[in-house]
């Protein structure tokens, strides 16, 4: 990388640090008097530590810049590195906006509990009246069965197995695929990729409808196909779109001005390029440009699963309200009990055994509604109880209830694998050496 390279992204970074009232400013890592920490008890020095490992990470070419924000107690760090787009000169800054694909399910997950707590769904209810096309569904009999090679349900799909990713269907991790039902799922559009569902809601229904289902109601935790249906279930219920509840009841009182699930031309110049690796090559190409691509207009589908744009700003009111209990100011979102309810691990131990989900996955989580749950800490970063969930667009957010510390990352590199790429893991590394009591 050459200096002038270098010296632009350390330029960026910290005049968009300068600017901003809420960024704890590191000093030198190179101070000799133990540095001081403010009202949060995050390290100064050791958020220059953050600051130089992500600069790394930018530096190395994998991404064109990225976007961290350390919350604990009230005080804030953010810090934005490089530019928006390869052979740009537009520096990353704190209002960017990036696609933040998977941590989209722990809001959808909210608004369906909004709508339990209002008594317009229950969660052992089957879906059935408001999703008709899954009723009296079929299951095979085994996973790499014929799709005709089926027995009947033992029950109805009910709202905690969407919340739970326990219906019964879902990303299955066989690749490349070779079951009749990967086949199945991909021929419909309905396959859990990178690449959205792009089918209206009712057509993408007709298409889950037409498929059986992999395994029973509530006996396999399945990745993904849960939250999509659940936008749709919440869209059905309530007589809207799911952006327009989603706004009224979540965005608009967080003010999360800049969340949605397509980003209006006066902001594309706020939203990131995103980048993914091709296999055949491996080297990095285009994903989704930010003029012309596909969240530059409103989707046909607005995925609950993973359509959402946002900002750091935006998600740290949505992160702080659930570590306050549902609670945003004086206005209550949620419950407490639905924020435990939530955060909650509601995956047995046998589900856990036979899920075919990446290996070691479950070693120290477990899944709550829409997001994953720490049970066990094995590693310097997440205390036992902290939940949230990662994006395969290159996005993580978690909330640590014992440290009253809620994190995100925001970049713009697809995931090459289900296993969290290096800067998600040094992120939340250098995230936790930062704290200082």
């Amino acid at each position: 990388m050459s200096t002038d390279r270098r010296m632009f992204l350390k330029t960026a970074a910290a005049s968009a640090a300068l600017a901003l009232p809420a960024v704890a400013v590191a000093q030198s890592p190179q101070a000799t008097a133990r540095p001081s920490s403010g009202k949060g008890g995050l390290s100064r020095a050791r958020l220059a530590r953050m600051h130089e490992a992500m600069a790394r990470h930018v530096e190395s070419g994998r991404m064109p810049g990225l976007v961290t924000l350390v919350s604990r107690r009230g005080e804030t760090h953010v810090d934005a590195i490089g530019v928006k787009a390869f052979g740009g000169k537009d520096p990353m800054r704190r209002d960017t906006i990036f696609r933040i694909a998977s941590i989209t399910k722990p809001i959808t997950a909210a608004a369906a509990m909004i709508l339990v707590e209002g008594a317009k769904l229950r969660l052992d209810d089957p879906v059935d009246p408001l999703l008709p096309e899954l009723a009296n569904r079929k299951v095979l009999k085994r996973i790499d069965s014929p799709l005709d090679d089926t027995v009947p349900a033992k029950r109805a799909i009910t709202l905690r197995d969407l919340l739970t990713f326990r219906l019964g269907i879902g990303a299955v991790m066989v690749y490349p695929e070779k079951h009749p039902i990967q086949k199945a799922m991909s021929e419909a559009g309905v396959s859990p990729s990178a690449n959205l569902p792009a089918h209206a809601p009712d057509e993408l229904m007709k298409r889950w409808g037409s498929l059986p289902l992999a395994h029973q109601p509530g006996e396999k935790w399945m990745y993904n196909s849960g939250s999509d249906i659940l936008g749709i279930l919440i869209s059905r219920a309530t007589g809207k779109t799911l952006e327009t509840f989603l706004r009224e009841r979540i965005f608009a009182p967080l003010g999360m001005k800049d969340t949605a699930f397509g980003v209006p031309a006066a902001k594309l110049d706020r939203l990131a390029t995103a980048y993914q690796t091709d296999f055949a090559t491996g080297k990095t190409v285009l994903f989704d440009e930010a003029r012309g691509g596909r969240f530059a207009r409103p989707p046909v589908f607005e995925s609950g699963a993973g359509g959402l744009v946002s900002t750091v700003d935006d998600f740290l009111a949505f992160g702080r309200m659930m570590l306050n209990k549902g609670l945003h100011g004086r206005e209550r979102i949620l419950s407490r009990p639905s924020v435990e309810l939530m955060t909650a691990d509601h995956i047995s131990a046998e589900q856990k055994a036979a899920s075919d989900f990446f290996p070691g996955f479950w070693d120290d989580r477990g899944w709550g509604f829409g997001m994953a749950i720490v049970t066990r800490r094995d590693d310097l970063a997440r205390s036992v109880g902290t939940y949230g969930w990662d994006g395969g667009y290159g996005t993580s957010w978690y909330a640590d209830p014992r440290e009253d510390l809620t994190g995100i990352l925001m970049t713009q590199r697809v995931w090459d694998s289900p296993v969290a790429p290096a800067v998600n893991r040094d992120f939340w590394t250098s995230a936790y050496q930062a704290i200082d009591d």
